[in-house]
C-alpha cells in the first residue's frame, strides 16, 4: 500500500490537471466519422469550392453508406462487394492520394434483418495512438485491424456473444476510441441482468479486445440507435453523451460505464448524434416519417446518482429545455460550426439555426428526402449530400432512383449554391475532408475531389486534452469484466484501483493479492454459481465437468471491491432435455408454473421459458411481449464448426394459423414455417433463402435435423430434414443448399417466431460433431 500512497501524494503535489502526451509518431487525419471536433466540422483551409465529375482525382468501386476516414495518407471505409448469398461487407484501405486499394477485410452477413442492401451504415475509426483500425459490421462483427496490412488483431461476434439484435433499417454504430478503450453500442438481449433487451454500450480494451465494462443507461428500447457518443467532461468525470433507442439523451461515465443521467425526448428511438455547445448545452434532434419531431437544446445537468444500483438520475425535459425548434429528422445528424447548427431535415431542407437561441436563420430546399447522410462544414463552406438528385439535367445524371446529389454551399444571410453535381449511386454517406480533398461514398463508388499533393492549409494539430489527477482509490476495476470458458479452461485478469470518478490510481501487479468469492447480485432472478474457481495464481479455472453454468465473482483488495461475471459452456456434444429444471416461478397473467431458461444461453431470458408439456418439460416460446415475438437464442461459442444439430419442435395453432420454429447451425437458420408449410434454410432473407414444401401439422411433435459441412476451398453444404417424431428418421435429406462463401463457424442456437400468439415448443436438443 506504500506505492499507492506515494502515487496519491504525487497527484496532490501536481497541479489540478496533467496533459496526456501525444504518441511519438502521431496519427494525423480525419480519424472518425464526426471528425476531430466531434461535430462534423473541420478547421482546414483551401478546400475545393467548385467540383465536377470529370475533375475527380479518383473514383473507386466500393459501394456503401459510410464516411471515409483518413490517417497518414490512407483512407479506410466500410463497404460491400459481391451479389446474393456471396455478398460480403467490411472495411477496405485505399491510398488516399491515388485511390489504389491496398487491402480489404470482408465478412459475410448472417442471421440479420438487413433488407435492400442496407450495408456499411457504420464508419471505421482509427486509433490516434497506434493507427489501428476498428470496424463494426451490420451483423455485429466488431473487429480491430492493423493499419499496415489489415491483419486481424481481435474480433467479437456481438450477436453470438452479447445477444445483439438486428433491424431492417440496419443502422449500425461506429466505434469510438477514448484513450485505451474502444466503445460501441447496440440493442442486446444477453444473459443474466443483461437478459432483457436494452440499448447498451460496451467498452473493450482497444489492444486486447477484453471487455472492460457494459452499460445499460436507457429504458426499454423502442428502436435501435446508431447515435455516435460525444466525449466530454462533467463534474471532473470523463463522460459521453448520446441519444438512445428508448428516445432519450443519456450521460455515461466513459471510464466505468456508470449511467449518470437520462432525459427523455421522444416516444421512438433517437438516431441522430447529439452536439455539445459551449460545454453547457446538448443539442439533439429527433422525429420519424410518421411522427413529428423537434430539435431541442438541453442544459447539461451536473448531477450524481445516489448509488450505482439506483440507476441514472431521471431528468425532466421541461426543467432543462433551453429552446426547441420545429425541425425534425429520423437519422441525419446536425453539425456545428462556431455558434451555428446546420441540419438537413427529413424532407430535404438545409437549415441554419443559432445554437444559443434556436432561431432558424434560413432554409434552403435541396431535395425531397434525406436519410442517414449529414453535411460537412469546412473552409467556410457546406458540403451537402442528398439521397437522390432532384434535377434530371444535373451533370452526370443517370437513371431515376440511382443518382445522388452533392452540393457545395456558401452559407450566409442568403446561402449560395457554388456547385451541384449528380453522383452515380444514392447518397447515404457523409463526406469527410482532409489534406485539400473531399471524399464521399455512394451506393456505387467512392469519390475524391480536390487538389493533388499536400495542402498547406491543414488545420493545426489540437492541443492534447488535459486529464484530472486521480483521487484516492475507491474500487477495483477488473479486466476482462466478463469471460466465457470451456471445461478445464482458465482465464487471467489484470486489475487496477480506480477512484470515485473512474480514473486509474494504480495497477495491481500481483493477481494473488485479490481475494475472490462467489457473488450473487441482489437483483438476480436466477441464483446461480459459475462452476469455476480461482487458483493460487489468481486465474479463474472452469470445472472439468461438461455442465453449462454462469455466475459472478467478487474480488476484494483490502476494503476495495470489484466484480466480474462469466459462463462455462461445454464442448460438443451438447444435450438438453429440460427435465432437470424446477418450475418454481409463476406467470402472473396466466397462472402457469415455469422456470427461466438456461442462464448461460444468450438471448433466452423473457423470450423463452421452461414449461410442462405433454407429460414432460420443454422450452416454450413466450407470447406476452410483442417485442420478443421473434427470438434467436445462442447456446454455444462462435468458433464452433462442422456439427449437426437436432431438436424436437412443435407449433400451437390450426391448419390456417401456425408459427415458425427452428435451429441455428453455423449461422444458418433452419426452420419450419407454419403458414407457408415450408422447410427453409436461410442466413438472410434477401441474401440466402432456399426452401422446400413440407406439410406439417399443429400440435404434433416433429424432429428437425440440420448439418453443415465445410470443404477445403471454404465452400459449404447445408442440409436439413424433418419428420414426425413418432416415425423413423428418413434416410435422405429433405433439402441441401450449397454456399460458395460459406460461414466457416458459428454458435449453435434455437429460433422461435410467434407473431399470432401461437406458441412454439422445443425439446431434446442435441449438438454433435460431424463424423468424418
Amino acid at each position: 500500500m506504500k506505492v499507492r500512497t506515494a502515487l496519491v501524494a504525487l497527484g496532490l503535489f501536481l497541479a489540478g490537471a496533467i496533459a496526456i502526451p501525444l504518441p511519438a509518431a502521431p496519427v494525423r487525419g480525419w480519424l472518425n466519422w464526426r471528425g476531430p471536433q466531434q461535430n462534423g466540422s473541420s478547421l482546414e483551409k483551401n478546400l475545393p469550392d467548385n467540383i465536377a465529375l470529370k475533375d475527380a482525382l479518383w473514383v473507386a468501386d466500393f459501394p456503401g453508406q459510410s464516411t471515409p476516414v483518413i490517417a497518414n495518407g490512407k483512407l479506410y471505409i466500410m463497404g460491400y462487394l459481391g451479389e446474393g448469398p456471396d455478398l460480403q461487407e467490411g472495411v477496405a484501405c485505399f491510398d488516399a492520394e491515388t485511390g489504389q486499394k491496398l487491402w480489404q477485410h470482408l465478412y459475410n452477413d448472417f442471421l440479420s434483418d438487413t433488407i435492400y442492401q442496407r450495408y456499411a451504415t457504420s464508419s471505421a475509426t482509427v486509433d490516434p495512438e497506434t493507427g489501428n483500425v476498428y470496424m463494426q459490421g451490420t451483423q455485429g462483427i466488431l473487429a480491430a485491424l492493423a493499419a499496415g496490412d489489415g491483419k486481424l488483431l481481435w474480433q467479437h461476434s456481438l450477436m453470438e456473444e452479447f445477444g445483439r439484435l438486428t433491424f431492417p433499417n440496419s443502422r449500425t454504430a461506429s466505434p469510438l476510441i477514448d484513450q485505451d478503450l474502444v466503445i460501441t453500442r447496440g440493442i442486446t438481449a444477453n444473459w443474466g441482468a443483461h437478459g432483457p433487451a436494452g440499448d447498451r454500450f460496451y467498452a473493450f480494451d482497444k489492444k486486447t479486445g477484453d471487455l472492460v465494462w457494459a452499460s445499460s443507461p436507457g429504458d426499454r428500447p423502442k428502436d435501435n440507435s446508431y447515435s455516435h457518443p460525444y466525449l466530454g467532461w462533467l463534474g471532473g468525470k470523463r463522460v459521453f453523451y448520446s441519444a438512445t433507442g428508448d428516445g432519450s439523451v443519456v450521460c455515461v461515465n466513459a471510464r466505468t460505464g456508470e449511467p449518470i443521467w437520462r432525459a427523455t425526448l421522444s416516444k421512438a428511438g433517437v438516431n441522430a448524434t447529439v452536439l455539445v455547445h459551449h460545454n453547457d448545452k446538448i443539442i439533439a434532434v429527433y422525429g420519424t416519417p410518421y411522427e413529428k419531431g423537434q430539435m431541442v437544446a438541453l442544459k447539461i445537468s451536473d448531477v450524481e446518482p445516489t448509488n450505482a444500483a439506483a440507476g441514472p438520475v431521471i431528468i425532466e425535459r421541461s426543467k432543462v429545455e433551453l429552446w426547441a425548434a420545429d425541425l425534425s429528422t429520423s437519422a441525419s445528424s446536425p453539425i456545428l460550426a462556431d455558434d451555428t447548427v446546420y441540419l438537413v431535415t427529413e424532407k430535404g431542407d438545409l437549415c441554419a439555426l443559432d445554437a444559443s437561441t434556436g432561431n432558424v436563420s434560413w432554409k434552403l430546399r435541396l431535395g425531397i428526402e434525406e436519410r442517414n447522410a449529414c453535411p460537412l462544414y469546412a473552409d467556410g463552406k457546406l458540403y451537402v449530400p442528398m439521397l437522390d438528385d432532384p434535377e434530371s439535367k444535373a451533370e452526370g445524371s443517370g437513371e431515376a432512383g440511382t443518382t445522388g446529389a452533392f452540393y457545395i454551399i456558401k452559407p450566409g444571410d442568403k446561402p449560395q449554391i457554388l456547385a451541384h453535381l449528380a453522383l452515380d449511386g444514392r447518397c447515404f454517406g457523409t463526406p469527410s475532408a482532409y489534406n485539400g480533398k473531399i471524399y464521399i461514398q455512394t451506393t456505387r463508388h467512392i469519390y475524391c475531389f480536390g487538389k493533388k499533393g499536400d495542402n498547406p492549409g491543414l488545420a493545426p494539430e489540437p492541443e492534447p486534452e488535459k486529464w484530472p489527477v486521480h483521487g484516492p482509490p475507491t474500487a477495483v476495476q477488473i479486466i476482462p469484466s466478463e469471460v466465457l470458458l470451456r471445461p478445464g479452461q482458465s482465464a487471467a485478469f489484470h486489475s487496477r484501483m480506480i477512484d470515485a470518478k473512474g480514473f486509474t490510481v494504480e495497477e495491481i501487479k500481483a493477481p494473488i493479492a485479490l481475494k475472490w468469492s462467489s457473488y450473487i447480485p441482489p437483483t438476480a432472478r436466477v441464483k446461480s454459481v459459475m462452476k469455476a474457481a480461482f487458483n493460487d495464481k489468481g486465474q479463474l479455472v472452469a470445472a472439468g465437468e461438461a455442465v453449462p453454468s454462469a455466475g459472478a465473482f467478487e474480488a476484494a483488495f483490502g476494503q476495495l471491491k470489484g466484480y466480474i461475471r462469466g459462463r462455462v459452456l461445454p464442448y460438443l456434444p451438447v444435450k438438453q432435455d429440460f427435465e432437470s429444471f424446477a418450475l418454481s416461478e409463476t406467470n402472473a397473467a396466466e397462472g402457469t408454473a415455469f422456470s427461466y431458461p438456461p442462464l448461460p444461453w444468450i438471448g433466452a431470458r423473457f423470450k423463452f421459458d421452461v414449461r410442462e408439456k405433454d407429460g414432460g418439460k420443454v422450452l416454450a416460446k413466450t407470447t406476452d411481449n410483442r417485442f420478443f415475438q421473434r427470438a434467436t437464442v445462442f447456446m454455444g461459442t462462435p468458433d464452433a464448426s462442422n456439427y449437426t444439430i437436432e431438436a424436437d419442435v412443435m407449433s400451437d395453432g390450426n391448419r390456417r394459423k401456425m408459427s415458425e420454429v427452428g435451429v441455428i447451425n453455423q449461422r444458418y437458420l433452419i426452420g419450419l414455417k407454419g403458414n407457408e408449410q415450408k422447410l427453409e434454410i436461410n442466413s438472410n432473407q434477401e441474401r440466402l433463402r432456399v426452401n422446400e414444401d413440407f406439410k406439417w401439422l399443429p400440435n404434433v411433435w416433429y424432429r428437425l435435423k440440420a448439418r453443415v459441412d465445410i470443404a477445403p476451398d471454404s465452400s459449404g453444404l447445408i442440409r436439413a430434414k424433418a419428420w414426425k417424431k413418432a416415425e423413423p428418421e428418413p434416410e435422405k435429406w429433405t433439402i441441401a443448399v450449397p454456399h460458395k462463401t460459406a460461414h466457416q463457424n458459428g454458435s449453435p442456437g434455437l429460433f422461435g417466431f410467434s407473431p399470432q400468439d401461437m406458441r412454439v415448443y422445443i425439446d431434446n436438443v442435441s449438438v454433435t460433431p460431424n463424423e468424418k
